[in-house]
């Protein structure tokens, strides 16, 4: 089979974000990033998993500039066979499935894995953007996979419970916890990652349909507030009045 992987660049989860002076763009300086997990730890996982049983190739794609060639090679380094980078900044979800779908179209791709989301922006938007630019099937939030030739069995997350799906190949999915487990790459492997390829191609053209308006941090917690246990009466007027739960 050949499989293709779609992967993002997210800030590390202990990052402090912080925003420009007009609040429209990240603040990038000292920010370290990662590989988003969903697409690390269960998507590219399961792509590889089916590439040992099967045969065939698992290439990764990411939108985005040359900074992101680190994160992409550690991707090489877990075992995929290749990757490519679209040399563009995605100004929106539409964009980057534009570019993905732009490079995608005619390859041949059996199976386009996505993290079922990123730590962001948590948006879930380009896998489904995706699949309709390919004209292919899409199942969200993916927690098992099991491929007979080119059908493949689907145990996906739903609200109060799972739900079991068969669809045939060529089609997209987004990984949720549970696909695969994490892999960390051995030194072998960060080895043969710097001799596997890395191709850089040329974006497609694309209109840009929204703009950043403004971020905003959430608003900072208050601090936590002790109850003598001895005190209910002031345990339930907190409940009541401040916190609302009752």
């Amino acid at each position: 089979m050949k499989l293709l992987v779609c992967i993002s660049k997210t800030p590390d989860t202990t990052t402090k974000i912080a925003f420009n002076g007009d609040n429209t763009e990240i603040n990038t300086e000292g920010v370290q990033y990662i590989m988003n997990p969903y697409d690390e730890w269960y998507a590219l996982v399961r792509a590889l998993e089916l590439k040992e049983a099967t045969g065939g190739s698992v290439t990764i794609i990411n939108v985005g500039s040359a900074a992101n060639d680190a994160v992409i090679r550690k991707g090489l380094a877990i075992g995929a066979d290749e990757a490519v980078r679209v040399d563009k900044e995605g100004s929106s979800s539409l964009d980057v499935a534009q570019q993905i779908a732009g490079y995608a179209q005619d390859q041949g791709f059996d199976i386009v894995f996505f993290g079922k989301e990123t730590i962001d922006y948590n948006g879930s938007e380009v896998g489904a953007m995706v699949a309709e630019l390919l004209d292919m099937p899409f199942i969200s939030y993916a927690s098992k996979l099991e491929m007979d030739g080119g059908a493949g069995t689907i145990t996906r997350d739903i609200e109060g419970g799972t739900e079991t799906v068969e669809v045939s190949t060529p089609f997209a999915l987004s990984a949720a916890k549970g696909l695969a487990e994490q892999r960390i790459p051995n030194m072998r492997g960060i080895m043969m990652a710097k001799r596997k390829p890395l191709n850089v191609v040329a974006p497609v053209e694309t209109e840009a349909l929204t703009s950043v308006v403004t971020y905003e941090l959430p608003a900072e917690k208050s601090a936590v507030k002790l109850v003598d246990p001895e005190n209910m009466e002031e345990l339930v007027r907190l409940l009541s009045e401040e916190a609302k739960v009752l």
